[in-house]
């Protein structure tokens, strides 16, 4: 019953983040509901004792801390890290491909993305766009620039949400009977094969016959040279995302669309597959299974109205917790909201403006960095170390590499071993093959620039950076058991943190 319950909880928060941006603002939001106080970066900070705090920057990485007693140089922080990315097809700002009274649209590709997976499927379009309002019904809180007085009174750039929540494009694969190698010698082209049909102009035809922009000719329909000029058809593509936005926003007078960030992703939901229904299909898991056991580990400490549904954590204020979620892993994290930025240092800084007491602080700390792990696949099982190989359901994975693409030695492995058998989770182990290269996550890059003794975890994951990833029913709720068990934690046994 507690796995079920939170399973549904996980597929609403992958269904209702369709990008980074969403899964942020829904973590916000859950937090506010939870109790804790948003801090903007450009106000002054007054962090208390025994309270509630996040930030968020960019609107794509949040950092959600409680203070405890307030004195982490003495206790150390507990933290768990996560990233808010996925790979994905971006928008590109002039999108319109026409061909053959077709329009695609052409986009890039955002990470490593598994490109086979995306085609023939429905497709939704999500993402953030900046537009021009004035001040009739504006929320300081989400207005970026003011730009001054124009035509219609005090105007403001403000940045939205948008969702279309459906299947609005698709990419259709070339017909075996046109490449006969097909399944043998198929390569991608991102910038001839991945721009999705967004629309065909047939369907306004009747109109623009009745405008007088199409002759008919011999029950063919021929359109004047320049009657889909590329000044036009963008100007339709932004006059279309700038009529969602109003029908998503109709509270807010927005009087121009300047700019916008949008991604396709899978418009299907997640869902459960296998006879005895106990594997997971869903777009995204990795990396929004992580940030939502973070988020949902987070809530439960010190909870005043713990569920039924989870394990209860024990009362009264212990050491800080912190969970740390970025953007832009799936790119390096070499931005301003990513890892290698300078958000959690900033955080971190002023949450302990003493250098001494800071650098203390660190030194007493651990961080469970979470990104998915790779799962044995049933056909490859040769690709794997023989030694090393996770499967679906058999509890949270450690991974270790030794040359430090992920952040786990003897110590930090050995505590988040004690931190499973203590919570009476099974755990595995996974290792990249010597003879294959081994990707990477956040973990490296903050306990590098911090000293944070870090290990790197994560469920075990199966087609990772598909369009759909897999995951076993079980994995999602033991990885939060073994997080809230450490978050409940009052004292980490490890002598080098002590």
């Amino acid at each position: 019953m507690y796995c079920d319950k939170y399973n549904e909880e996980l597929f609403s928060f992958i269904k209702n983040s369709p990008t980074q941006y969403h899964a942020v603002a829904n973590m916000a939001r859950s937090l506010s509901n939870g109790g804790f106080v948003e801090l903007r970066e450009h106000d002054s900070w007054f962090i208390k004792p025994h309270s509630k705090y996040f930030a968020t920057r960019n609107g794509s990485s949040i950092i959600a801390f409680l203070t405890g007693d307030n004195c982490p140089w003495e206790s150390g922080i507990k933290l768990v890290g996560a990233h808010t990315d996925s790979p994905c097809l971006k928008v590109k700002p002039t999108p319109e491909i026409q061909s053959h009274e077709m329009v695609r649209l052409g986009v890039e590709v955002y990470g490593g993305a598994l490109l086979n997976s995306w085609f023939d499927r429905g497709l939704n379009l999500a993402g953030r766009v900046t537009v021009l309002v004035t001040d009739e019904d504006n929320d300081k809180d989400n207005i970026v620039n003011i730009s001054g007085v124009g035509e219609y009174g005090k105007e403001f750039i403000r940045t939205l949400l948008v969702n279309y929540d459906t299947a609005v494009a698709t990419i259709p694969s070339l017909a075996i009977h046109l490449d006969r190698e097909a399944n043998t010698k198929r390569v991608l082209n991102p910038q001839i094969d991945m721009p999705p049909l967004f629309t065909i102009y047939s369907h306004s035809h009747l109109e623009d016959l009745e405008n007088g922009s199409i002759q008919q000719e011999s029950n063919d329909f021929i359109r004047e040279p320049d009657s889909f000029s590329n000044s036009s058809t963008s100007k339709s593509f932004r006059l279309m995302l700038l009529e969602q936005v109003i029908k998503e926003n109709s509270n807010i007078n927005i009087k121009e669309l300047l700019d916008f960030d949008m991604s396709f992703s899978d418009a299907q939901p997640p869902f459960f597959t296998g006879v005895n229904q106990d594997i997971i299909s869903a777009p995204r898991l990795d990396n929004l299974l992580s940030c939502h056991v973070a988020l949902k580990s987070i809530l439960r400490v010190y909870s005043d109205n713990a569920s039924v549904d989870f394990t209860s954590t024990q009362g009264g204020f212990a050491p800080p917790c912190m969970v740390v979620c970025t953007d832009h892993e799936e790119v390096g994290s070499d931005t301003a909201a990513g890892a290698k930025g300078s958000f959690f240092n900033s955080v971190l800084s002023r949450l302990i403006p003493d250098t001494e007491q800071r650098v203390r602080s660190a030194a007493r700390s651990f961080m469970i960095s979470l990104d998915n792990a790779h799962a044995v696949h049933p056909a490859h099982s040769e690709l794997y170390d023989s030694s090393h190989t996770p499967v679906l359901n058999q509890g949270p994975v450690l991974k270790t590499n030794s040359s430090q693409r992920y952040a786990s030695d003897c110590e930090s492995a050995a505590l988040f071993r004690y931190i499973c058998k203590r919570a009476d989770i099974p755990m595995q182990t996974f290792v990249m093959r010597s003879d294959m290269p081994c990707g990477s996550t956040i973990g490296p890059i903050i306990s590098s620039s911090t000293g944070i003794k870090t290990v790197d975890a994560g469920a075990p994951t199966l087609a990772m950076h598909s369009i759909r990833e897999i995951t076993g029913s079980a994995d999602p709720f033991m990885l939060f058991q073994v997080i809230n068990h450490f978050f409940s934690m009052e004292s980490l046994p490890l002598l080098s943190l002590i």
